[in-house]
């Protein structure tokens, strides 16, 4: 679909009270072709009906927004009320304070917040994984004209002509900071020593770069494409290309949440698990997706800025288009959702690395604490949600590393650029 066609769309495509029918009545086909579930009721009625959730505004907020906005919520006895954030620091201490009950958050941040690392020290749960892929790296257009439009042009640049360059991320601990220090580090940037690194909230990295604050910057979609649109930056990488079906935003709560409410996170896990699987079912899904989540009391773009890469139609502001098969997934069969002991003992191995924490944790124990693995499987059986036999995966990264989750001490010291 061109960008022409995108417009088009949006255009003909629906007003608020038709769009709402529209949404209504695919929500009602969805759930039809499901057998009813007995989660509701009884027993495992949910403890507390209306959840919070805090999101920022990004295209993986969608599973969220699309659970409320579907009324999948209802069918499990809940109310979600997305809940828009302006930073992950705030979703961080709203989470810690109660104020969210749950939160689309960076995996790298529910991590460091249950370890007492940027920011208070509370312990923290991972429910599901909310979606793989789909971030990217921007570099200024002022980069690009200079001929740093790669990691290896990009080292070639700083090597030559020599000052300070600054690269942003999204939250010391996060996802984004996790692929901006891994990427430089497989060309030979110490991110830590070469650079100067700052934390910029998602939807003010594209006015930052307008004005000149940042030479590049790593954040979820659609930041990446807008900078594109707008003529001011150029992708130069995306996370996909660093990790493959690498895990990114997360369904996150305290472990008091999730120790005192097992019912109703069960049943938000539910909501979301069947709306991450109608994105993902099709074309016309994922365009309706995109055209409700622009709206600004959501994402507050145009549905073009979303709905080009969530269908793997890609640019790079060069020139450069690619069909990309490793897009942003939502569900993938089920194989997004798992939360893998390995995924979240990655991070720690990184916040290792790069000097946020001085010794080395007990990776599967801090895994095991956070990821709620039970929960996550009891919701998935009752949507016949098929679940790995392993919680251990293996991924082979951007410089040829491959991290199976197995001996994770000697695999955060095995890097030859760290702090």
């Amino acid at each position: 679909m061109s960008h022409t066609t995108g417009k088009k769309l949006h255009k003909e495509g629906l007003m608020s009270e038709e769009r709402r029918t529209l949404l209504a009545g695919a929500a009602g086909a969805a759930m039809s072709a499901m057998s009813p579930m007995a989660w509701a009721a009884g027993s495992d009625k949910p403890e507390k009906e209306e959840v919070r959730i805090g999101f920022i505004p990004l295209t993986d907020c969608a599973s969220i927004v699309m659970a409320s906005v579907l009324g999948f919520d209802k069918k499990y006895g809940i109310k979600i009320i997305p809940t828009k954030e302006a930073s992950w620091a705030g979703v961080r201490d709203k989470l810690v304070n109660g104020e969210l009950d749950m939160a689309h958050v960076l995996y790298g941040l529910i991590y460091g917040v249950h370890l007492g690392v940027s920011g208070p020290k509370k312990d923290m749960a991972v429910l599901m994984t909310l979606n793989n892929n789909g971030q990217a790296i921007t570099l200024s257009k002022k980069l690009a004209d200079k001929g740093a439009v790669d990691g290896a042009s990009l080292a070639k640049l700083m090597s030559t002509e020599k000052r300070e360059y600054t690269f942003a991320q999204t939250f010391p601990t996060g996802t984004h900071a996790m692929w901006l220090y891994y990427w430089l580090a497989s060309v030979g940037i110490n991110p830590i020593k070469d650079a100067k690194v700052i934390t910029v909230p998602p939807p003010q990295m594209v006015a930052n770069m307008r004005v000149g604050n940042m030479d590049g910057y790593c954040v979820g979609e659609p930041w990446g494409h807008r900078a594109i649109m707008d003529g001011i930056g150029i992708t130069a990488v995306t996370t996909q290309d660093i990790w493959k079906d690498h895990p990114e935003k997360v369904l996150g709560t305290t472990g008091e949440f999730a120790k005192k409410y097992p019912n109703t996170a069960r049943a938000v896990i539910m909501a979301v698990l069947e709306a991450s699987r109608w994105i993902d079912a099709g074309l016309q899904n994922k365009l309706k997706m995109a055209d409700t989540i622009a709206d600004k009391s959501y994402v507050n773009t145009s549905a073009d800025a979303i709905n080009q890469r969530i269908l793997g139609r890609y640019q790079n502001g060069l020139g450069k288009t690619w069909d990309d098969p490793n897009h942003m997934k939502f569900f993938n069969d089920g194989a997004v959702n798992f939360p893998y002991l390995s995924d979240g003992m990655w991070f720690l191995t990184q916040h290792k690395r790069w000097g946020l924490i001085k010794d080395h944790p007990d990776y599967l124990g801090v895994a095991k604490q956070i990821n709620q693995i039970e929960l996550y499987k009891q919701a998935a059986s009752q949507l016949k949600v098929s679940v790995p036999k392993d919680a251990l995966r293996a991924s082979k990264l951007i410089d040829g590393v491959t991290w199976d989750g197995k001996e994770p001490a000697k695999y955060a010291d095995s890097f030859k650029v760290k702090a």
